[in-house]
């Protein structure tokens, strides 16, 4: 693991140092779905004990990306059909509710910040930007639903699934080749105007839920073994 791209970890709390490094290298791409996350060599790759690395695989745990059990090796999760459906379908309820309210509560800094967001994914589009980096400002844009809506359990409940929501939505990018980039932009663009009053609330919880929805009919029709209309035939949104 000589070549494992994480910097030694810091004092700041070395937990959660191990956990942000961890985190970075599973969502980069050095470790696929499935792969072993071996204690010793991530102590050593990282320069700590290996009680630190334990406690930061941990908090992965809790977050949904690796999965551990008695004498059995430490893994990233691998993506099944019955993982996509619970996190997505959660995910679309919590997006719903966020965005309803947000709407209700913006300030117009807060509305600002989602059309400056917006831009950035555009520019970064017309850069020819690489999936992670505009994935991370599309989850950005949703933190910053999440935060105008300015409900802290609500908050919560979205930071429990946060994790594996990028995950998959990595997975699904790769899979799906093209469509995201086509679509990312226009689908924020008009989240973020229903957001600052541009239609009904039911419209904005009907959109912020299909919003969700498709994404999570896209992966489940990529998945390898499942049934579906495969690459380029599902609406491939964010």
């Amino acid at each position: 693991m000589s070549d494992l791209p994480l910097m030694k970890a810091t004092r700041r709390g070395l937990a959660d140092e191990v956990a942000d490094r961890v985190r970075e290298a599973i969502f980069d791409g050095h470790f696929p779905p499935g792969s072993p996350l071996r204690e010793t060599e991530l102590a050593d790759s990282l320069g700590v004990s290996r009680g630190a690395v334990r406690e930061g695989i941990a908090r992965l745990e809790r977050e949904g990306l690796v999965r551990t059990g008695w004498h059995r090796p430490t893994t990233v999760v691998a993506t099944t059909a019955d993982d996509v459906e619970e996190v997505y379908r959660v995910r679309a309820a919590l997006d719903r509710l966020a965005a309803v309210t947000a709407a209700r509560r913006a300030t117009p800094a807060q509305l600002d910040e989602l059309d400056r967001l917006v831009e950035s994914m555009a520019a970064a589009l017309a850069d020819g930007a690489g999936v992670p980096h505009l994935l991370a400002l599309d989850m950005a844009f949703h933190d910053q639903v999440y935060a105008t809506a300015g409900n802290r359990r609500l908050t919560d409940a979205w930071q429990a699934v946060r994790s594996q929501v990028f995950l998959f939505q990595l997975q699904r990018v790769a899979l799906a080749r093209g469509q995201y980039r086509a679509l990312v932009v226009d689908e924020h663009r008009e989240l973020a105007r229903l957001l600052r009053g541009g239609g009904a609330p039911e419209e904005l919880d009907r959109l912020a839920g299909e919003h969700v929805d498709s994404a999570r009919r896209s992966l489940l029709a990529l998945l390898p073994g499942e049934t579906g209309t495969g690459p380029g035939n599902e609406p491939d949104v964010a």
